[in-house]
């Protein structure tokens, strides 16, 4: 039974695929060389990225990557539909700055900063590099991918089950709050527990308060990351209001620890 881990994109990565063979062991490379791949040209944390080289040249049209255009694309959008509750961009300066001062252009497959600014793309860089090393993954039918929290579980586990999967409780270390499972999806938490007050609301600046922790299952690695760190920011009520309006399933944690579910929650808990 192949399992493989490495560290990639700041996290540990695990890839479980149980059905054993050489189209597996390189199924697995292909699949660990997406993380590497959108690293290089996502990471804030690298001089030399692609996305560093954008955010030096402000007011110019940068022909991008197709990774790091779509990367982009997809978190603006994400942006405009959490209301700026979920925005990649952060002021460089003293200047306010939003998501609406990054310019797209679709046909050139340009990228345009229109004032100073950083950009963050690390939860949906992340979830993208597990959504394409998933689709490497898809011939085998069997198979989860595990980012440091953000998991792609693609058909069954060894045991031909769906693949169950803990809700870590975000006060009792070492208890589940819940688990699910799932086949075919991606899931994603955003939580408090590991660093508070690491989820900003961008629009305020302030630490978010109220919201424990976020699970959201999703089609995608990428729009589950997005959406759960913007369920954090809009708080309970509004939060599953903008995954239902998303058409994903939900449940969002308090930190009297509440617990509201999306319609839906109740078929794979």
């Amino acid at each position: 039974m192949p399992v493989r881990t490495d560290v990639a994109m700041g996290t540990l990565v695990t890839i479980d695929a149980p059905h054993p063979g050489d189209e597996a062991e390189a199924a697995l490379d292909r699949a660990f060389r997406w993380f590497q791949e959108v690293e290089s040209r996502c990471t804030r944390f690298d001089a030399g990225s692609e996305l560093m080289q954008l955010t030096a040249q402000v007011g110019v049209d940068v022909p991008a990557s197709a990774i790091l255009y779509e990367t982009l694309r997809f978190a603006l959008m994400a942006a405009e539909a959490s209301g700026g509750a979920f925005d990649p961009t952060a002021a460089s300066g003293g200047e306010e700055v939003s998501y609406r001062d990054v310019a797209l252009d679709p046909e050139r497959k340009t990228i345009t900063l229109l004032r100073p600014l950083t950009l963050d793309l690390g939860a949906v860089a992340k979830g993208l590099a597990v959504d394409m090393a998933a689709r490497e993954l898809a011939p085998l039918r069997d198979f989860a991918v595990d980012a440091g929290g953000d998991l792609y579980l693609g058909g069954s586990n060894e045991h031909g089950e769906p693949w169950r999967v803990g809700i870590r409780h975000p006060r009792n270390e070492g208890e589940l709050i819940g688990s699910l499972h799932v086949s075919n999806q991606a899931v994603c938490t955003s939580g408090d527990y590991e660093r508070p007050g690491h989820i900003l609301d961008p629009r305020t600046g302030a630490a978010s308060e109220g919201v424990a922790s976020v699970t959201v299952i999703a089609p995608s690695a990428m729009l589950a990351d997005a959406l759960a760190t913007a369920a954090f920011v809009l708080g309970p009520e509004e939060g599953v209001a903008l995954l239902e309006s998303q058409g994903v399933v939900g449940l969002i944690v308090t930190a009297g620890l509440q617990q509201h579910k999306t319609r839906g929650w109740r078929h794979v808990a």
